[in-house]
């Protein structure tokens, strides 16, 4: 039998569970003739009878009842898929790896990240954190599907993969109401001899903060290094030391820490990259990402955080720095 006709089997499978073809007939609103037709074909094509007589009614024969088992499996998986099509609720979440370099702001990755679960296609978010390099080794053999990064992809990485520029923020010095009252003067002078809690070393913005406190001629005492940026908030919303942030999250990090904004920093500006190995953003996860920083994060409703060139940010998608794209606010 090179092919089966699915028709033939739906009829003899209605005939099996009614137990007549009369009653089948009845079921399927089809005529007899036509029900006994389509067994016959089937019969044929299979070269066994399925039925045989029984009195004035029909017995399945032994090989009917092998073919009846089957065609359960067959038309309960057909039920289901046309569940599943019916309630999109029943469909599979697909994962969606991300990477995150552990230099990122948890509550900038947070603000990011969490619309990908309000897409309409069902999604499991699996999050990774991690050293970039190590995490782009994950990317290169598809174990992520994106990473989240404060720098572009490093040009030692022998990866194939694309930088998406998703958008960039100045930075704002905060600290405890109780620690900045204990300080003298105005922003920047305040900083020289405040106890300060500095970014670690892996974070891009680090040389260029350091840079910064040497051209302002201020020497804050350093008490601490936290490669992790939620332990370095939760100490200076102790009161340990002041510490910076992105300045478009400025309301965030002083309702959730307790804190006050003292002062800008401009002149540094921090980057959030996502990196892909799609040259454009397609997946539906991703997009929801890019909207979220340009919506939320870095969007017009934070215009004045935001540095600009020529009058409007851009989000860039590039291999080793080459634009590709480009969406004016």
């Amino acid at each position: 039998m090179a092919n089966l006709n699915y028709k033939h089997l739906r009829y003899f499978w209605m005939v099996a569970k009614a137990g007549s073809i009369a009653r089948a007939s009845d079921q399927l609103h089809v005529t007899p003739q036509s029900i006994s037709g389509q067994l016959t074909d089937l019969e044929e094509a299979i070269g066994a009878k399925l039925f045989r007589r029984a009195g004035r009614g029909l017995a399945i024969t032994d090989v009917g009842r092998r073919i009846l088992s089957h065609a359960d499996d067959i038309f309960k998986l057909g039920d289901e898929l046309l569940e599943v099509a019916r309630d999109q609720r029943l469909a599979t979440p697909q994962p969606f790896r991300i990477g995150v370099a552990d230099s990122v702001p948890k509550s900038v990755t947070y603000r990011v990240v969490a619309p990908v679960l309000r897409i309409e296609q069902p999604i499991r978010l699996i999050c990774r954190e991690g050293r970039l390099k190590s995490l782009m080794g994950e990317l290169a053999v598809h174990r992520l599907d994106m990473v989240i990064a404060d720098r572009p992809m490093p040009n030692d990485v022998n990866v194939r993969a694309y930088n998406h520029l998703l958008g960039s923020s100045g930075l704002a010095v905060f600290g405890a109401d109780a620690l900045i009252k204990t300080l003298p003067g105005t922003f920047p002078t305040m900083l020289h001899n405040a106890p300060f809690l500095l970014p670690g070393e892996s974070t891009a913005i680090r040389p260029s903060l350091e840079h910064w406190f040497e051209s302002q001629k201020v020497r804050p005492r350093i008490i601490g290094e936290f490669d992790d940026g939620a332990l370095l908030k939760a100490f200076g919303q102790g009161g340990a030391g002041l510490f910076v942030a992105p300045s478009a999250i400025a309301d965030y990090i002083c309702r959730q820490y307790a804190v006050q904004m003292i002062g800008r920093i401009d002149s540094i500006v921090e980057e959030l990259y996502a990196i892909t190995t799609e040259r454009r953003i397609r997946h539906p996860a991703t997009i929801a990402v890019s909207q979220a920083a340009l919506h939320e994060l870095y969007g017009t409703r934070n215009a004045s955080d935001v540095p600009r060139k020529g009058g409007g940010r851009r989000i860039r998608s590039s291999k080793r720095g080459t634009t590709l794209t480009q969406t004016p606010l």
